[in-house]
């Protein structure tokens, strides 16, 4: 029986290793890197560059989405003050998910799901209903997951340490991570 061809949003090659390891056990799946959160841009870099050994390991393809950190800026205006869980994570998480919706429909696969359960810090819920919110609109299916269960979040860091993957300490964007980083126009 052939596999459903996957579209995978991946935030980073730390969170994708274990939940790349549960689908492609089931899913014929492919990363999809659209992050225009991550600031600064080196930042973006290090982490792709960082999910190519994901993807080297097994054998499975990346499309990279654009970097278009203005317009995450314009989408999340107003919403600086809001803690990480807060208001601006749904925003973003429907900007990142609506994206790889439309790039999944573009290129003929069956379903998608994204790598962000597996985080702690990341409302699986609400990511799972915005998921399926998409999939409705767009035809697809959506692949409900909350990676973090089973020990999956510590699954993840032992394979990033085993790839010698770069574990980044914020979720990306400039407003995690307070002034450690360089300002939003920069």
């Amino acid at each position: 029986m052939e596999k459903k061809k996957l579209l995978l949003h991946t935030c980073c090659a730390p969170c994708s290793t274990h939940c790349v390891n549960e689908l492609v056990k089931d899913y014929d799946t492919t990363m999809y890197f659209y992050n225009p959160n991550i600031h600064p841009y080196g930042e973006f870099v290090k982490r792709l560059e960082n999910l190519e050994k994901v993807a080297d390991k097994h054998k499975i393809m990346i499309i990279e989405g654009s970097y278009d950190a203005e317009a995450w800026l314009e989408k999340v205006k107003g919403l600086e003050e809001q803690p990480e869980g807060g208001k601006r994570c749904k925003v973003c998480f429907t900007m990142r998910l609506t994206k790889t919706a439309e790039c999944a429909k573009e290129n003929g696969f069956d379903c998608f799901t994204t790598t962000l359960s597996v985080s702690p810090h990341k409302d699986a819920k609400l990511i799972n209903e915005i998921g399926e919110e998409l999939a409705l609109r767009y035809g697809l299916e959506w692949v409900h997951s909350d990676f973090k269960k089973d020990g999956g979040f510590k699954k993840s860091t032992e394979l990033s340490k085993e790839l010698g993957l770069y574990r980044q300490k914020y979720c990306g964007c400039f407003y995690s991570v307070n002034n450690n980083i360089a300002s939003p126009k920069e």
